[in-house]
């Protein structure tokens, strides 16, 4: 698809659906936002989704769910009403459908899960406590193409940076010090693998006027306070770091997730630092 008003607006779509899918959302509402017929946005949607709206409203409901039965203490039936359930027994339904049990079931799975991986690396490593600090980040802008697929695919992640980075540098974007961001928006182990979404993104002037093409876009993190923790070495074993975090949160952080993605910044030049080296920050959202 290579109609540039389709997909801008296709995109205007994905970010109001993004922010706003835990309420009640009209085909009212997705044709005000989109200028397009239901009918048509959602033809538009599916081709570049692989999914049609109503489905993907659904899905992004019922994994938010999963992340805060994962993640947090809070009643079943709270969740229910905060993903935009109207009652349990409908979302206990619609989860069951989509993750093939119930959500109580779910949550006792996940707390097993932590209780066994502790064990293991308890037995085999000893216990090291993890070492954090809290640092509140102030809102900035930046210019990204999105990723989706397989965390595990770094080939692919690497060839979406090598996009970003040729088009920064078309547009005169990109300097010696400009900051590089990725903004991981899913849990890949509640998210199908095809459905992980991750941005590759830069930092630029909050002024930019930027008129973007295609699927390259620009956006506002808001400003946030963060948990951060520091992983040494390859991207690719960064997931020793995320198990570490997640495994060890309730016990040694001890803070509430804030619903906003995970970021991480990348400090050093990959061509000429070696990879058990490198040095990503993690900063995870926390209220």
């Amino acid at each position: 698809m290579s109609n540039p008003t389709q997909i801008e607006r296709y995109q205007k779509l994905l970010e109001f659906l993004d922010k706003q899918f835990k309420s009640s959302i009209s085909s009212k509402d997705i044709e005000e936002v989109s200028f397009y017929s239901y009918r048509n946005i959602n033809r538009i949607f599916y081709a570049l989704q692989q999914e049609t709206i109503g489905h993907y409203l659904k899905r992004i409901k019922l994994e938010k769910a999963a992340e805060y039965l994962k993640y947090s203490f809070d009643e079943v039936s709270d969740i229910a009403i905060a993903v935009g359930y109207a009652d349990l027994p409908t979302f206990s339904k619609a989860f069951k459908n989509h993750f093939g049990c119930s959500p109580t079931h779910y949550r006792n799975l996940e707390i097993l899960k932590e209780e066994i991986l502790e064990e293991t690396i308890k037995d085999s490593q000893g216990y090291n406590k993890l070492e954090f600090t809290i640092e509140e980040l102030p809102a900035f802008k930046i210019l990204y193409l999105q990723y989706k697929g397989n965390y595990d695919n770094i080939k692919a992640i690497e060839q979406t940076w090598e996009k970003l980075v040729r088009y920064a540098l078309k547009k005169k974007l990109f300097k010696d010090d400009t900051i590089i961001v990725g903004e991981v928006l899913d849990d890949d182990e509640i998210s199908e693998s095809l459905k992980c979404r991750y941005n590759a993104g830069i930092i630029i002037e909050s002024n930019a006027d930027i008129t973007t093409e295609g699927l390259f876009g620009t956006k506002e993190i808001e400003a946030q306070k963060y948990a951060k923790f520091i992983h040494i070495g390859s991207h690719e074993s960064c997931f020793e770091t995320y198990n570490s975090i997640y495994m060890h949160w309730m016990k040694d952080v001890k803070l509430e997730f804030e619903d906003k993605p995970t970021l991480e910044f990348y400090l050093n030049d990959e061509e000429t630092t070696p990879k058990e080296k490198l040095i990503t920050e993690i900063y995870i959202p926390v209220k």
